[in-house]
């Protein structure tokens, strides 16, 4: 199986955010931030109005909206800041290899991709899974990198899905 894709920034954007949201660590890190901080918001209400004269009622309803806003919106924030993280890490440095035209040849062996830049190859034994969304495929050739196949440059996106799962089980 052959199939050349292109892949843009936009792509590597789309990764990131989906193995975030749908790893392990990258949900814990969510989570705890998402509700630790508030709790933290509430902690500093309550010292001080033990260590000043503030009055507790307007102390603590301004860091419980604060509290609430963030359980709220936080999770917005942390996906935009991700998506801003990766996209200064693509524009500081040349990234030839990874955005660009790619050339993916698949056979009895493992997977080849081809770049402008060099040749990557990995035997199914080193693919670790295949995972999917909307728009992508992920081949997982570790447990934080992939090779992102844009489901808009596959002739069949069920097609391709059988082709790895049974070269993945041979």
């Amino acid at each position: 199986m052959e199939i050349q894709y292109k892949l843009t920034e936009e792509d590597v954007v789309a990764f990131n955010l989906y193995h975030v949201k749908h790893s392990k660590v990258g949900k814990n890190s969510l989570q705890w931030q998402r509700y630790i901080s508030p709790l933290i918001f509430l902690l500093f209400a309550y010292f001080l109005s033990v260590f000043t004269e503030m009055p507790k009622g307007p102390l603590f309803a301004a860091f419980g909206i604060t509290a609430v806003l963030w359980v709220i919106f936080y999770p917005k924030y942390f996906y935009f800041h991700i998506t801003r993280q990766v996209r200064k890490m693509l524009k500081e440095g040349k990234n030839e290899g990874l955005v660009g035209e790619h050339l993916m040849k698949m056979n009895k062996a493992g997977i080849t991709d081809k770049t402008s830049v060099g040749e990557t190859a990995v035997q199914w034994t080193g693919v670790k899974q295949l995972r999917e969304d909307a728009e992508y495929f992920y081949v997982y050739t570790s447990t934080v990198s992939a090779y992102i196949i844009p489901k808009r440059d596959v002739y069949s996106a069920d097609g391709f899905k059988s082709y790895v799962r049974k070269r993945m089980l041979a």
